[in-house]
């Protein structure tokens, strides 16, 4: 597991972007940089910050890489979040 902070990750627009459309498929660096005014090395580079917190994984598919949410790294957000609520 990383020592980066998920909320920091979080507070990037372009990042929340990123999580949004990965809620709703799994899906390529390329396909992901279509929806952003943002370069797809820029793209890469955002995706990594958020696979260093554990908010995203990525899978080889032959030549392409598929990123997608990692619900274990949500849920530990949720764990520390919830303290605030009971």
């Amino acid at each position: 597991m990383s020592n980066s902070d998920p909320f920091a990750a979080i507070a990037d627009p372009n990042r929340r972007h990123l999580l949004e459309e990965l809620r709703r498929a799994p899906r390529t660096v390329n396909d992901l940089a279509k929806g952003l005014p943002i370069s797809r090395p820029a793209v890469s580079q955002h995706l990594k910050a958020l696979l260093d917190c554990d908010l995203v994984t990525v899978t080889a598919s032959g030549t392409r890489r598929i990123y997608s949410v990692n619900i274990p790294g949500f849920n530990r957000m949720n764990l520390w979040l919830d303290q605030f609520w009971n």
